[in-house]
């Protein structure tokens, strides 16, 4: 219970806990907000403002075939008498209403700037001018037949209607936006013939499926046009009130005089600001994000209509910028729907009308989800209550002048009498009384008796007054025929809908394609190029287009290739494309993989990103060694070689579900740590090369598939002190290329290596690595290759494979790469001739 405390004034002061003050203060803030200015009414589709504005005008007599006003005075109306809010919002809706880019139909008719679709504000309010559409005057029509009930305005001077009597389905048609107090509204607009023919179908079958009433109703119709992709976003929508709709800009391919391609957006996505559009796609133009535009501009103009263009490179691939564009600007965006608006509960039950009170039941608005089979029925209903409504007064009216045509038809049938019962009253009033008295009158019968001037006593008058009174008793017979049949007063809805449909109804302006829209692949966005991949000991990476290194001679410096903190060298190096998959094996024996083109591209002297950006590694993960290929198909293999020797091969996909977190790919032992792997097919021939100069070469077929977490088997037998520097697989008409760490390399020819058993030693393939050196790594080269190598301070020397001479098993090799001590070579890979990419 509440305490209560007296004051020194006499007062009472009552006590209540201030987060119950607080929480009722919130409660009825935000249903002010919910009901007084962010919702609309399911039944006009209006918001206050909207509502108030119309009836103003409508007040201000602006009809369509008038003059339009200022909208100074418009405002000034709304404001004095309605909507006691700021003058902007009252102006910024009217505007609104006038835009033909917000609005599918608009209900204003503007006269100055309203403002544009590419973001420019409109004039203020003393420059502009407005006055009431064709459609807004159906929105307003039957007002005066107390279709709908009337409420006092916020300061009791005058008032305002709850709702407008709405012939025209506003809210399908133009849709709404609103945030209200943890709750928003989001609802598309539609094409008006389609909205006829779906209510048209309701009325004829109440128990109309959504289904069926998307036969009507194709999907949101925006009044910017677009395409929408596919429908599971609009069924959503209509079924549950809640859905998300992707639409893109439409767009042309034209070419310039001089060949030049440029992309024309003719049409873009509804709620978007062309403005910011163009300003976007200059941003990632100037940030070279997207590389092939050349310039964007709006060339919108009256003459042509919308026109955004975007001109491209000369060798820019078009569907690449425009998958890009889709994906970095608004000309592609999705239109999320929220079908919620204000509905009318029944506070009483009862007669669909009070024949005596000649009035329906009062209602109160609670927020509610929409369906579309929902929205179409409150429209009918609401427009079922105002038709009944109108044909109530309209009877009510004819009933009240056939009572008083038959009071002086009466009085013109007793003429003499009458004049001769005025003639002797002494006033009005006794007039009135005796004529009631002597022919049963009413009051209002007697008034009309003795104000009836005696020009109406001619014999055509008395004649028109009997026409009348059949015409009005046709009129009450067929008003009366209406309230008694309601299926006759939903066939006028239909009707009426059907010539709203006719007079203001237009083909589609957004195009709906079935399928759903085509997921940007990243890699439509990304141009297949040739790249170097480095990653160092401390675990930085990075990707350097091809193209920033120049071949040069055997036996050169190099040039720098990265700036290394200290400490740091490269331990890995090789080429891919851009759209290979990279496949990372580390020292815990775990796998992961991600795209080429995910590695940050860094310039040639940076030290690139760290590669825990990338992959989840534990702390004391590193990674061993690289395998790239095209795709994780089921008929290829990985097979993996350690530094003890031990081999094995399990097939790709095995390795799908690696990217980031990672898999195990094998079992280490002994402190042992992987070396090579590579992509086989599971029936190649396999070279296993040791750092003392070492070559093994045996099949793989004699080494079966193993599942990730096996150890493997031995590859190669191992002379004490002793490791494993590389596997590769022998490729026909290709050498094996060796480099060791001092920079000497030659080629050998595989052919000069037989088969020999797994487990076997195998045969000498390079001398004297005392003093040249010991071997790094191999790989498989033609005469066309190009090879580019790495060393450990950061130098990179790219020469031609054919500058390196083949040699016999146990020569000691060649300069290749002219480096001076305490650096080294730390890796090298081949760079693909352009005939075998193709």
């Amino acid at each position: 219970m509440l305490e209560e405390e007296k004051t020194p004034e006499g007062g009472t002061v009552i006590k209540i806990p201030i987060e119950d003050e607080v929480k009722q203060a919130y409660i009825d803030y935000s249903m002010s907000v919910i009901v007084q200015r962010a919702l609309p009414d399911i039944r006009d589709g209006l918001k206050p403002v909207h509502r108030r504005i119309m009836y103003a005008m409508d007040k201000l007599n602006l009809s369509s075939g008038g003059k339009t006003k200022k909208c100074a005075t418009i405002v000034g109306e709304v404001l004095g008498h309605y909507h006691p809010h700021g003058d902007a919002s009252v102006y910024d809706a009217l505007v609104r209403l006038g835009q033909d880019f917000a609005q599918r139909y608009t209900t204003v008719t503007p006269q100055g700037n309203f403002g544009t679709i590419a973001g420019d504000p409109p004039a203020a309010y003393r420059y502009t001018e407005a006055k009431m559409s064709k459609i807004t005057e159906e929105m307003t029509a039957d007002i005066s037949k107390e279709t709908v009930d009337m409420v006092s305005n916020f300061d009791d001077t005058t008032v305002e209607p709850s709702v407008l009597p709405g012939k025209f389905p506003f809210l399908l048609c133009n849709g709404t936006t609103g945030i209200a107090v943890g709750m928003a509204t989001n609802m598309p607009t539609h094409n008006l013939r389609e909205v006829a023919g779906a209510i048209c179908a309701y009325i004829d079958n109440p128990e109309i499926s959504i289904e069926e009433l998307m036969n009507y109703i194709k999907g949101p119709d925006f009044p910017t046009g677009g395409v929408i992709y596919g429908r599971e976003g609009i069924k959503r929508a209509y079924r549950t009130g809640r859905g998300k709709i992707t639409i893109r800009s439409k767009f042309n391919i034209e070419t310039d005089k001089k060949g030049h391609e440029k992309i024309v957006f003719t049409e873009v996505p509804y709620g978007v600001n062309t403005t910011n559009i163009i300003k976007r796609i200059n941003e990632l133009k100037d940030n070279k994000v997207i590389e092939g535009i050349a310039d964007a501009n709006d060339e919108t103009s009256d003459r042509v209509g919308m026109r955004l263009v975007v001109d491209l490179k000369k060798n820019a691939i078009t569907k690449i910028v425009l998958n890009q564009l889709f994906a970095k600007t608004d000309l592609q965006s999705n239109f999320g729907v929220i079908n919620l608006a204000l509905v009318p509960v029944k506070k009483e039950s009862g007669l669909r009308y009070d024949e005596e009170q000649l009035k329906l039941p009062e209602v109160y608005l609670k927020p509610q989800i929409l369906t579309l089979k929902q929205l179409v029925q409150y429209f009918v209903e609401h427009r079922d209550e105002v038709i009944t409504r109108r044909t109530i007064y309209d009877l009510k009216i004819a009933k009240h002048k056939m009572h008083i045509l038959q009071a002086l038809i009466t009085a013109i049938n007793n003429i003499d009498e009458v004049i001769k019962i005025i003639k002797s009253s002494r006033d009005t009033e006794e007039a009135k009384l005796r004529l009631e008295q002597r022919f049963n009158f009413d009051d209002e019968q007697a008034q009309a008796i003795v104000d009836m001037p005696l020009k109406r006593l001619t014999h055509l008058l008395v004649e028109d007054l009997e026409n009348q009174i059949k015409e009005l008793q046709a009129l009450i017979d067929h008003l009366e025929d209406l309230l008694a049949h309601h299926e006759k007063i939903l066939e006028l809805i239909k009707t009426e809908t059907n010539e709203i449909a006719d007079k203001f109804g237009d083909e589609r302006k957004t195009d709906i394609v079935a399928d759903e829209v085509e997921q940007i692949n990243t890699e439509d966005m990304i141009k297949e190029e040739e790249v170097v991949v480095m990653i160092s000991k401390l675990g930085y990476i990075k990707r350097v287009a091809l193209t920033q290194y120049k071949a040069q001679s055997r036996g050169g410096k190099g040039s720098l290739s990265a700036t290394l903190v200290e400490d740091d060298y490269v331990n890995q190096i090789f080429t891919a494309t851009t759209k290979s998959y990279i496949t990372f094996l580390t020292n815990a024996g775990k796998v992961y993989w991600i795209k080429v083109h995910e590695i940050p591209e860094a310039s040639r002297a940076s030290r690139g990103s760290s590669v825990k950006t990338l992959i989840q590694l534990s702390p004391d993960e590193e990674i061993s060694t690289i395998v790239t290929m095209k795709d994780y198909s089921e008929t290829s293999y990985i097979f993996m070689a350690t530094a003890n020797g031990i081999v094995k091969k399990c097939k790709t996909t095995e390795f799908a579900n690696a990217k980031t977190r990672g898999v195990i790919g094998i079992k280490l032992r002994d402190a042992d740590k992987l070396v090579s792997a590579m992509a086989t097919s599971g029936k190649d021939d396999i070279m296993l090369i040791t750092r003392r100069g070492q070559a093994l070469r045996m099949t793989e077929s004699g080494i079966r598939p193993m599942g990730r977490a096996s150890s493997g088997i031995t590859g190669i037998r191992l002379s004490s002190g002793d490791e494993l520097a590389a596997a590769l697989r022998v490729e026909e008409n290709m050498d094996a290329l060796i480099i060791t760490e001092k920079g000497v390399g030659k080629r050998v020819d595989f052919d000069e290596f037989g088969n020999h058993g797994r487990g076997t030693g195998g045969q000498r393939i390079f001398g004297n690595i005392e003093n040249k050196g010991e071997v790094i790594g191999a790989v498989a080269v033609s005469e066309k290759d190009e090879v580019i190598c790495m060393t450990g301070q950061g130098k990179t020397l790219r020469v031609a494979a054919s500058t390196i001479s083949k040699q016999g098993r146990a020569s000691t090799g060649t300069r290749v790469i002219n480096i001076e001590e305490p650096d080294y070579v730390v890796g090298f890979d081949k760079v693909a001739n352009e005939d075998e990419e193709k």
